[in-house]
């Protein structure tokens, strides 16, 4: 099914066409052919194929959406899907003028991008790709097809277009986060004695898919352990359970890790949560539009190492939206291999950061904060704030 349509502005143009082309022109790129679900999403205002939302592979190959844009000719954009997207179409019709929805994998959908290039006039365009995001195959065939197109890699520019968050992405980051801390609070007051990991995790997947959450993934430690993989390790009476949780609510990220003890607290573990939010609530204090990221940082591991157990806590904090890692990029390698490019440039309202500190405790075990602060104008919003203590099990 191949649907064209040759008036612009058909349907409500999503993006901010100014800012990306802006972006364009910074990274020298003249016609961008998005090919990540993520940056597809963003650039189609939010829509992602539900029959591919988990696993790419079809056949001998994979599913590929390409988004084509030409800089300063939104009029000429395209989408490329697969085949069984042109339902999707008849229902609620793609912004882009030019929608083919003809693609079965990889290399086809090259041959559309292609065939969408060179039917606009643009040899020896200079093309913006996603290297992380492009199939061998479907490079080789971008190659041939393109032979006078240079490449330029637009995966930093996509980033910057995605770092300030819209009122309506801010909204779908406080339902995720907030859908989470109650997933995870009925959890913890739903299980006892002799709740195994698994037992935990599964416990959690449902809970976090029956409020509308695409389960990602769950870390989980009990007792004295730092180990956060599924083992048929058991919650006993005393123990800490940390639960760090990230799931999706329409494709916006939630990821919070949260506390939780059977029977009540003593002084000690009361202590231990205390430093850790004591570095969590510094790092708070720094985050408004204007300061930097690197600002914040330092107040956070100035706080951190004037605590009684600095030896074992560590501090964190990242940029996250559609993925769980995306700009602002704050620090370089800790522990995720990227460059903390963004440390220095102030951050912009609407901009989302995870903070957090964890402790390796060498007795009383994992324990841990991560919470996520939206940037405001004044300040900063706290999202999912609930159950930042400790969260008793059940009796």
């Amino acid at each position: 099914m191949n649907i064209q349509s040759t008036a612009a502005g058909d349907a409500a143009t999503p993006i901010d066409h100014a800012r990306l082309e802006r972006l364009m022109e910074e990274a020298g790129i003249d016609v961008l052919l998005a090919t990540s679900k993520h940056n597809v999403q963003y650039l189609l205002g939010g829509y992602r194929y539900i029959f591919f939302h988990a696993m790419d592979a079809i056949g001998h190959s994979r599913y590929l959406p390409v988004l084509v844009y030409e800089k300063g000719r939104p009029d000429r954009a395209a989408y490329i899907g697969n085949k069984m997207e042109g339902m999707e179409q008849q229902v609620n019709p793609f912004w882009t003028p030019t929608v083919k929805t003809t693609c079965w994998g990889s290399v086809d959908a090259a041959h559309e991008a292609i065939a969408q290039i060179k039917a606009i006039g643009r040899h020896g365009a200079r093309v913006g790709i996603e290297p992380s995001f492009l199939p061998s195959d479907a490079w080789l065939a971008l190659t041939a097809g393109l032979e006078d197109a240079s490449f330029v890699d637009a995966t930093g520019m996509l980033e910057r277009l995605r770092a300030v968050k819209t009122a309506a992405e801010l909204d779908l980051l406080r339902t995720a986060s907030e859908l989470i801390t109650d997933s995870m609070l009925a959890v913890f007051s739903g299980h006892g004695e002799g709740a195994g990991k698994a037992e935990l995790v599964d416990a959690l997947r449902r809970e976090e898919t029956a409020r509308g959450l695409q389960f990602e993934y769950c870390l989980i430690t009990i007792g004295s352990s730092h180990n956060r993989a599924v083992s048929p390790q058991s919650w006993q009476s005393g123990e800490v359970l940390s639960l760090d949780s990230g799931g999706n609510y329409r494709g916006y990220i939630g990821d919070l890790c949260r506390m939780g003890v059977l029977g009540d607290p003593d002084a000690e573990l009361e202590d231990l949560l205390a430093e850790v939010d004591a570095v969590q609530q510094a790092a708070f204090s720094k985050i408004k539009a204007g300061a930097t990221g690197a600002e914040m940082i330092a107040h956070a591991e100035k706080t951190l190492k004037a605590l009684p157990n600095a030896a074992c806590n560590d501090f964190f904090a990242h940029g996250m939206g559609l993925i769980s890692h995306e700009a602002p990029f704050l620090m370089t390698n800790h522990p995720v291999a990227y460059d903390g490019v963004d440390a220095d440039r102030p951050l912009e309202a609407g901009m989302v950061i995870s903070v957090e500190t964890t402790m390796l405790h060498p007795r009383r075990g994992f324990v841990k904060l991560e919470d996520t602060v939206a940037v405001t104008d004044n300040g900063h919003e706290l999202i999912g704030d609930r159950g930042r203590g400790w969260n008793r099990g059940q009796a």
